[in-house]
């Protein structure tokens, strides 16, 4: 059954796993409701034509024709709406890492897709999701489609396993983790390129391996088991980590405002995403003062502690 004009679709953050995940470690996502997009008709009811969406039909169309599609998708209703004014209506940032396109194919899929998919194996939904958001990246995990889709937390333990999780209660306290906006977009396909090609090199490749990887799993453990005392500890490696190997996928102007985080202990930063601008992370014992230190920049918390 089709899904429903204006029913919202959420953003995403990646709270672990950026670029870990290409060496298969576990990653953690969470829906971002502060976002979010739907698929609406003008209210002018003028039969604008959007160049996105017409793009995306273009795209679906191939596949029909192609037979690469696995499941019924209704393409003459989808055409029909493109061509009466039907638009994503999103406040999601494009270039930010908080998965703009993933949220406008999940609400394609969702309304012109024919099939009852409320039963079908994650895994299946991911591959889905993937072949359709390859528009829009060239490649696709499919993870930022399907967490706006089924608007839950999702931990992918390998790279065949992932599943929804239950994010755990904190108890209340000063700290926190936020997020900071560079207040620039960039284009993620560069970033992972130039990472993919770094891990060609071996010394790289055994470091992100003996040092990447385990620290990330680390973080999403202690996340999940409420353990903010070694999440803090764990949080700082990774810090300092993504600071002395991928600096490049750092903007330049929030270099010096990461390594001070390091030196002081108020704070630690990494990247939220591919890097290069949109958002970076934090964490920090005390959010009160960090939002004084960090005044001069627009942070928002996520998550307290």
């Amino acid at each position: 059954m089709a899904g429903t004009i204006d029913k919202k679709f959420y953003s995403k953050v990646l709270l672990f796993g950026e670029y870990s995940v290409i060496q298969h470690s576990m990653g953690l996502c969470i829906p971002y409701t502060l976002f979010d997009g739907k698929l609406t008709f003008r209210r002018d009811n003028t039969a604008v034509i959007d160049p996105e969406l017409k793009a995306f039909s273009l795209f679906i169309k191939q596949l029909i024709d192609n037979n690469q599609l696995t499941y019924q998708f209704d393409i003459t209703s989808f055409e029909f709406d493109i061509s009466q004014g039907l638009f994503f209506d999103s406040t999601i940032p494009q270039g930010y890492g908080v998965g703009s396109s993933g949220a406008l194919v999940a609400a394609v899929f969702d309304r012109y897709e024919q099939e009852n998919h409320t039963n079908l194996d994650i895994s299946k939904l991911k591959k889905i999701f993937a072949q359709l958001e390859s528009h829009f990246h060239g490649a696709s995990s499919g993870v930022d489609p399907l967490i706006s889709y089924l608007n839950s937390p999702i931990l992918i333990k390998s790279k065949n396993e992932l599943g929804s999780v239950t994010i755990p209660s904190f108890p209340k306290g000063k700290g926190g983790i936020f997020l900071l906006n560079t207040k620039r977009s960039r284009k993620t396909e560069p970033l992972v390129n130039l990472f993919l090609e770094k891990v060609t090199n071996d010394k790289f490749d055994e470091v992100c391996e003996s040092e990447l990887k385990p620290i990330t799993n680390d973080c999403i453990k202690n996340f999940l088991e409420a353990d903010t005392t070694s999440l803090l500890v764990n949080f700082k490696k990774l810090s300092e980590f993504q600071f002395e190997h991928l600096s490049p996928m750092i903007p330049k102007l929030y270099r010096d405002l990461w390594i001070e985080g390091i030196n002081t202990d108020d704070y630690f930063l990494k990247l939220c995403g591919a890097g290069g601008g949109g958002f970076l992370m934090g964490i920090t014992r005390d959010f009160q003062k960090v939002k004084q230190v960090l005044s001069a920049h627009e942070i928002r918390l996520l998550l307290s502690f």
